[in-house]
């Protein structure tokens, strides 16, 4: 048995993050860890990874006590984790951010030919050699700063890799770059290497894993292979009760949408530039629609949402929401009833150190200055109607787990 856990527990003052989880996962072996937002997942995957320490419960490696006292003991040990939530440093290179903390030396200095020879291979290995080890990592793009991630995980472990644990590592991935990375981590498998996935599409764990193991409010609550279940008897272990899909709750709503205003357009946008991207886009948004925009990884998705909302500049084309005309300012989209809800969480999205009440009323801060109670009946809100697993409107975010 590679890896091996007994009654493991993490308590964060009066939160227990892990009660009681057993987990085992052999040796080339792809290991599924499921569970909802604020399962656990995370808080596990931190302390197999050296970041965290468990209050309590058995870990064993290879059949040998496993408590390392951070990450580069973890890595040094074989253990690696590509986290949910990126940790690259924006303004060194792409090489640089790989190779951190476990430089190459010669006679005491940097190797920089290993360096190149080891950086260029793992980027043709995870990105197919499409990302320049010399760019500046804060300039690509999400997509491709994950693959960047995965890379370092697997330079620093190389070639002593015992665990691998990717953290939802396709949660900014296209097509092509999820069916590369499911080669390399097959491959890994039959290496040896064990793999902890976390994901929260139970399509690729079906069609990656051999085994899982679930989470619930931080206990195991089932494990078994992956070839003897459903993904409707993995949701119905994550979630506790059986979940049903209202068929004729969505039909009836989906009736009433087609029903109403559909002459009523909210947003329009006739050959849209913007800088750098896009460079011509065009599209209608009536009243009561869903607008799906799709295109490979550096299509202009991204930055074509944030002309829009004003993110980013707009270079030709026209851009009407309702009544207004024109480019605005993000502060301007607000006020005419836009919002966004970004890629990056944790870089544009969320003020982490800050709480759960002042991310949620930020956009609408202005309202909520004269009147703390008012923010804190507004965030409770929406806390009970996303049902986000937290002490209260006033926990800091940092502490949630990442799907909360």
């Amino acid at each position: 048995m590679r890896l091996a856990l007994r009654n493991v527990a993490r308590a964060f003052g009066a939160t227990r993050a892990l009660t009681r989880v057993d987990l085992e996962a052999g040796v080339g072996e792809i290991h599924a860890v499921l569970g909802e937002n604020g399962a656990g997942k995370s808080t596990l995957m931190k302390i197999l990874a050296g970041a965290d320490a468990p209050d309590g419960g058995e870990i064993a490696l290879d059949g040998v006590p496993f408590r390392p006292r951070g990450p580069a003991e973890a890595r040094r040990m074989g253990v690696s984790l590509v986290s949910q939530e990126l940790s690259l440093c924006p303004h060194l290179t792409v090489s640089e951010n790989i190779v951190l903390g476990d430089e190459p030396t010669r006679f005491g200095v940097l190797d920089r030919a290993r360096i190149t020879r080891d950086v260029d291979a793992i980027l043709k290995e995870v990105a197919d050699g499409r990302i320049r080890p010399d760019a500046r990592a804060g300039d690509l793009p999400l997509a491709e700063q994950q693959l960047v991630e995965i890379a370092r995980a697997l330079v620093a472990t190389r070639p002593r890799c015992k665990v691998l644990i990717l953290d939802e590592p396709t949660s900014s991935l296209g097509q092509e770059d999820t069916a590369r990375l499911f080669a390399l981590v097959r491959r890994l498998r039959d290496e040896g290497v064990t793999v902890l996935y976390i994901s929260h599409f139970l399509e690729e764990v079906k069609a990656l894993a051999d085994r899982y193991t679930v989470l619930r409010d931080g206990v195991t609550v089932a494990f078994g292979s992956i070839a003897d279940t459903t993904p409707s008897a993995l949701v119905e272990q994550m979630a506790g009760r059986q979940i049903e899909q209202v068929f004729g709750r969505d039909a009836a709503a989906r009736a009433a949408r087609d029903s109403r205003g559909s002459d009523d357009v909210l947003l329009s946008l006739d050959a849209l530039g913007g800088d750098p991207k896009p460079a011509r886009a065009s599209l209608t948004l009536r009243r009561g629609e869903v607008v799906g925009i799709a295109g490979l990884v550096g299509a202009g998705r991204s930055e074509l949402l944030r002309a829009v909302f004003g993110l980013d500049p707009v270079v030709r084309g026209t851009v009407r929401v309702k009544q207004w005309s024109g480019p605005a300012s993000p502060r301007e989209r607000l006020a005419q009833g836009v919002g966004l809800l970004s890629e990056d969480r944790q870089g544009e999205g969320l003020a982490t150190s800050l709480s759960i009440a002042d991310n949620i009323t930020l956009s609408s801060m202005p309202s909520f200055l004269v009147s703390p109670s008012a923010q804190r009946v507004a965030a409770a809100r929406f806390i009970a109607e996303l049902s986000i697993k937290c002490s209260g409107p006033d926990q800091r975010v940092v502490d949630l787990s990442g799907g909360n």
